[in-house]
């Protein structure tokens, strides 16, 4: 690691230089199957010839102007998004943590509004929503908080999937505003929710008027097998967060609203400076183009499933394998036991893969794989996991 740089990374030691659709060469020439995707970001795979044509063109033309002016590229990614959504507004910010940070302020916005003086927020355990001081205080993962005391307060936790803990909170606590929700567990280790516990979240939000805020950074933009995650269970929510697979790489994120929650913020409310310029705006729509033009939403489905009867093949049966998840191209295989070192066998092996929550083998691929490089993940994943178990 540098020396100069602060300490927040351990990283593998290889450094890329150059990638293409799904595969990424490092300083010394060896090539390596991608199936993280910059984790969850790159779902049209590296170097794209269009993301990277826009980019370059857009930069040739104007970056950045900052938000005193109307910026066109903007309002069409505005258009385009609230459209697919059957959403009404649209902010733009620069990361996913900072979509989440303007859904929190929503919400307490919501709450005030409705005469309540501390707004409260529903919030799930095993979540992951980011890591500035109110989103790592939403994450429901005591690691990612210690040492950041004070947290902020004005959320209150449930176990994820259970809607009667949700309904207890209720009945008993008058100051909730909203509740925020990862339709499928990302960063916890791809945990997918029974099929009537968004319909049930959505039923209790409309009974008590609060808002029912999605965070679809990592569900969203066609990984799950649909556009958002949300159309799974064919329910809309009040408040939806995207960023990850929205730029490809390029730094976005954006916040969502319909309804009263649409017109809550006003000038002076929130902004920021970098947030929906043009450049980032025009690699968003380009995402948006090629996704539609590849049908890479359907695609992610079919590839998904084609990997998840994969590893439920070669690994179903074998002792030590607790589980095996998949919702389109979010897969995970959870073991009995810790394994973060299937991360380094992987890299040496051409792979790049994930450990999470210590257990737990995941997958996030980008959605233009072929099958043989599909078949390939499952093979060399495979292995590796059957090596470690024996």
């Amino acid at each position: 690691m540098s020396e100069h740089l602060m300490q927040n990374y351990a990283p593998l030691p290889v450094t890329f230089v150059r990638g293409e659709g799904a595969w990424l060469w490092d300083t010394e020439g060896r090539k390596y199957l991608d199936a993280l995707a910059g984790v969850a970001v790159c779902g049209l795979g590296h170097a794209h010839p269009a993301v990277a044509e826009a980019v370059c063109e857009q930069a040739r033309t104007l970056v950045h102007v900052s938000n005193w002016y109307h910026i066109a590229e903007q309002e069409d990614l505005a258009a385009r998004l609230t459209a697919l959504a059957g959403m009404d507004r649209a902010f733009f910010a620069n990361s996913g943590a900072e979509a989440n940070e303007a859904a929190i302020k929503l919400a307490r916005l919501h709450g005030h509004a409705k005469g309540i003086e501390r707004p409260a927020i529903v919030v799930m355990e095993g979540s992951f929503h980011g890591r500035t001081l109110a989103t790592l205080t939403a994450t429901g993962n005591r690691k990612v908080q210690a040492g950041f005391e004070p947290l902020v307060q004005g959320f209150v936790r449930a176990p994820y999937n259970d809607l009667d803990a949700v309904r207890t909170i209720a009945a008993n606590n008058p100051d909730v505003a909203a509740v925020l929700v990862e339709p499928v567990i990302g960063e916890g280790g791809v945990k997918i929710p029974d099929d009537d516990y968004l319909p049930g979240l959505r039923e209790l939000c409309d009974e008590r008027g609060w808002l029912l805020m999605l965070d679809e950074i990592q569900t969203g933009i066609g990984r799950t097998g649909k556009l958002f995650a949300f159309e799974h269970s064919d329910i809309r929510p009040d408040v939806l967060t995207l960023a990850k697979g929205l730029g490809n790489g390029v730094p976005i994120g954006a916040c969502l609203a319909r309804g009263e929650a649409a017109g809550l913020f006003r000038p002076g409310s929130h902004g920021s400076t970098f947030g929906g310029n043009p450049l980032v705006c025009r690699a968003a729509l380009t995402v948006l183009d090629v996704l539609e033009q590849e049908n890479l939403v359907a695609r992610a489905a079919e590839l998904g499933q084609r990997l998840f009867e994969g590893l439920k093949r070669e690994l179903g049966e074998l002792g030590g394998v607790r589980e095996i998840r998949g919702c389109g191209l979010m897969l995970a295989v959870e073991l009995d036991r810790p394994c973060g070192e299937i991360l380094h066998q992987a890299l040496e092996a051409g792979l790049l893969l994930n450990v999470t929550a210590e257990r737990i083998v995941r997958l996030l691929p980008p959605l233009i794989l072929s099958d043989e490089e599909a078949d390939q993940i499952v093979s060399i994943t495979s292995r590796l996991i059957r090596d470690f178990l024996a």
